[in-house]
């Protein structure tokens, strides 16, 4: 079976003496599971595994139950690894995990855990609020170009069009298949139980709509006045921003803000809307392969939203920040900064574009290293193959 980078990397964390709790965490249907199996067969560490499925097992107590167990097993000075998954599922989850990781800590057990979740937001909630400096992420994010071509053979239209999610990936023969599952596997669960039945939100056909004008809207601009009316005015700003930040970190769409070197400026503009998969905008715009890969202005989009997602996933890893600029008719597509580095992006592809924005941005803010993604020196393919530096 195919390999993430991340396998190498939770296999080489798990085989250093005990430190941190190791939490990968991603969207749904990203491997996150077959991340952790596969990288456990590379560590010859005694195991312990639980995933916290059904119903009955969902209780503190249980989760103490088999702490315990891989406790009876690291005896005599020995490690063994105890993996949990869907934890998040067990009530004070993570009030329980730091007081056990604590008395393990104190007591010198040799007990490494690994945990992992399909709802990233009440892992995200439980991580802030009690596992504070004592684990280390492991992001699993929706599977790049390169790895769908290598794992799948994919071509890059059919990663376009069909997206980065390995399972939906492989039904790319059968479209209204392919289609189903991206919306019965991933969409819905992710709205209807890692959202709405982990977060208080007042309005749900409200959060249910934003995502779907979002992605219609994906790589575009679009102030939050216009996004009301589309929705019908049903909201506010205010609102609409945090559902936003809702879809964001349950990994299906952000709203990256304009750059601007004053942050106070950056927070309060209008969006830029961003699915994180292009699959998730093809299924929520309806329209056929044929019409979404031949139509310029249509394909253009979609080049943008996968160039988009590539950065988006990568700054998870690299821990830089995704903006856009825009000043007047002077506009580009992406700025990415990471500490004094910054690099501008305007893509190019299908769309005739000006480059105008381009040489503005980097009038206006000396030393900014510019890529134009589609050129002839900057493919859209190599961009998204990693072979195209980032930062000069």
């Amino acid at each position: 079976m195919y390999e993430r980078a991340c396998v190498g990397l939770l296999a080489e964390r798990l085989s250093e003496p005990r430190r941190f709790i190791q939490i990968v965490v991603g969207s749904r249907q990203t491997g996150k599971s077959t991340a952790v199996s596969q990288a456990l067969s590379h560590v010859g560490t005694p195991r312990v595994e639980f995933a916290f499925d059904r119903p009955r097992d969902r209780r503190a107590r249980k989760l103490e139950e088999v702490w315990e167990s891989a406790r009876e097993a690291a005896v005599d000075g020995n490690d063994v690894i105890l993996s949990l998954d869907e934890v998040q599922k067990v009530p004070d989850w993570a009030p329980t995990v730091k007081y056990l990781w604590d008395e393990d800590t104190r007591s010198g057990r040799g007990v490494k855990v690994v945990l992992t979740g399909s709802s990233t937001l009440t892992l995200q909630r439980g991580m802030s609020e009690s596992l504070k400096g004592r684990y280390e992420l492991i992001p699993s994010t929706q599977w790049t170009y390169g790895e769908c071509r290598e794992a799948f053979g994919c071509t890059l239209d059919e990663y376009l069009y069909f997206g980065g999610y390995p399972g939906a990936v492989q039904l790319r023969d059968d479209e209204p298949r392919w289609g189903a599952y991206v919306r019965d596997a991933i969409i819905e669960p992710t709205l209807t139980q890692d959202i709405l039945e982990m977060e208080t939100v007042r309005k749900p056909a409200l959060l249910r709509a934003l995502f779907e004008v979002g992605a219609a809207y994906s790589a575009q601009e679009i102030s939050y006045r216009k996004l009301l009316g589309q929705l019908d005015d049903r909201g506010n700003t205010d609102t609409i921003a945090h559902y936003l930040e809702l879809l964001s970190n349950a990994g299906l769409m952000s709203g990256l803000r304009k750059y601007d070197e004053k942050i106070t400026k950056e927070r309060g503009s209008s969006p830029r809307l961003l699915v994180h998969d292009t699959s998730l905008m093809v299924v929520a715009s309806g329209e056929g392969r044929a019409r979404l890969l031949e139509d310029s202005d249509r394909r253009g989009h979609l080049v943008e939203t996968a160039v988009g997602t590539y950065l988006l996933a990568r700054s998870k890893m690299e821990h830089f920040s995704v903006n856009w600029w825009r000043d007047g008719s002077a506009e580009v597509d992406f700025v990415v900064t990471q500490g004094r580095k910054r690099t501008v992006i305007e893509v190019k592809s299908g769309r005739v574009k000006s480059l105008k924005g381009l040489g503005e941005f980097v009038q206006r803010f000396p030393g900014t290293y510019a890529l134009v993604i589609g050129s002839d020196e900057f493919p859209v393919e190599d961009f998204l193959l990693g072979r195209v530096p980032l930062f000069q």
